[in-house]
């Protein structure tokens, strides 16, 4: 049934999405974001918000409708995510179908501001219920939703997922928890003292999304009360983490912020958290008992980047300053890119100003035959040599995972 108060079609106070920015995405596209040079008090107790920082909310997206397939209404889940959106102002449209449409625009542009101005609720096909290794990053994925609503002009899924970039949140929860016990003990890395581990933001930001989704929730409570050898893994861009401060998360949960140097993230990452904000995020988890971590990505050679990576690392420092028992984790990820994801990026951001020169990268080819463009080794073991090395300056007590 559609959401109370909202027939098929109808509108209600929506919130307009921010796919209409300007195609070239930069700080003054999001004035919630960053820009280099923004003022911060060095003088304020560590950890701790500035009066602005503290006076702002967390950054939230809603999206100008939400699809809900008749599939994904037989689930209390499905209903439930149809439910908040609507309070939100969304519109909620009831397909009579399962299958999504009406989501290509005459452009790649325009589909893109069409489909990321979208929520679509569905069912998890089949092949999501069969879990997939997802190393280095944990041993299985398992996926909770489909698409994000940021606007990081390096974006991974681009090239990867199929059709437009809709967001697609999974009503069939229960489904989804009822297959992890299979995999249990089934380990695919060597960081044995990690136990199992899932990985929840292969495809998605769950945090993005779970102010409408709320599965994010149901499963780190899952987890918290899960007792086995296990561990629950996501990433991301946002900050809205009050919500799962009080969770009985039972310390099976590690939460990793992705961050980035000023140049990098204040240019390329629109409709995210700033990088500050995120650091001010992981330090509330971590007071609250969360193992959590920094996934560095993507790492890029940009004018100056020695002294802004540095400046990052000295931020983090400053943000886990004090936190008793801190569990920290490091990940490292190099920018890379494929044909298809070039092709598909430049569609949505045909003023990109990001590097994807081939003639300056090496090409590795995949088991499958896929083809990616990484850095030569020259500059992929001076990146590595220096982030290390800030690591172990600033963040002694972090354990580096892993560097790609």
């Amino acid at each position: 049934m559609a959401a109370p108060g909202l027939q098929p079609g109808s509108r209600s106070g929506v919130t307009r999405a921010e796919p209409d920015a300007a195609p070239h995405l930069t700080s003054a596209d999001f004035p919630s974001g960053r820009g280099p040079g923004r003022p911060r008090d060095e003088d304020r107790a560590p950890g701790a918000p500035s009066p602005a920082e503290a006076a702002r909310a967390p950054k939230r997206w809603i999206p100008r409708q939400v699809l809900i397939t008749p599939a994904a209404r037989e689930w209390e889940h499905g209903r439930a995510i149809a439910e908040r959106a609507a309070a939100l102002g969304a519109e909620v449209v009831e397909l009579r179908a399962n299958r999504l449409a009406g989501l290509s625009g005459a452009t790649p542009r325009e589909t893109y501001r069409l489909a990321k101005s979208t929520l679509a609720v569905v069912v998890a096909p089949p092949s999501k219920l069969r879990l997939q290794p997802i190393p280095p990053s944990a041993d299985w994925r398992v996926d909770l939703a489909e698409g994000c609503p940021a606007h990081c002009q390096y974006c991974y899924l681009a090239g990867s997922l199929q059709g437009p970039p809709v967001t697609r949140v999974y009503a069939n929860l229960p489904e989804i928890l009822g297959v992890l016990p299979d995999y249990l003990g089934r380990r695919t890395l060597k960081r044995a003292h990690e136990g199992t581990t899932f990985e929840a933001s292969c495809y998605t930001d769950p945090l993005g999304i779970e102010h409408l989704s709320g599965s994010l929730a149901v499963l780190i409570r899952h987890f918290g009360a899960w007792e086995a050898d296990v561990g629950l893994r996501w990433t991301t861009k946002y900050d809205a983490v009050g919500p799962l401060l009080d969770l009985a998360h039972g310390g099976r949960t590690r939460v990793r912020f992705s961050v980035n140097a000023e140049p990098v993230s204040g240019r390329y990452e629109g409709g995210t958290a700033r990088v500050d904000e995120r650091l001010g995020a992981l330090r509330q988890l971590a007071l609250a008992g969360y193992r959590v971590g920094l996934t560095v990505a993507p790492v890029m050679p940009v004018e100056g980047w020695v002294e802004a990576y540095e400046d990052l690392f000295v931020r983090a420092a400053r943000a886990i300053r004090g936190v008793p028992g801190l569990d920290l984790t490091v990940e490292c990820i190099t920018h890379r890119f494929t044909p298809g994801s070039k092709e598909v990026l430049q569609g949505w951001y045909p003023r990109t100003r990001l590097e994807m020169d081939e003639g300056s990268r090496s090409a590795k080819t995949s088991k499958f035959g896929g083809r990616k463009y990484v850095y030569r080794k020259p500059v992929m073991d001076e990146l590595k040599a220096a982030v290390e090395q800030m690591v172990a300056t600033h963040l002694p007590q972090a354990e580096v995972l892993y560097w790609t």
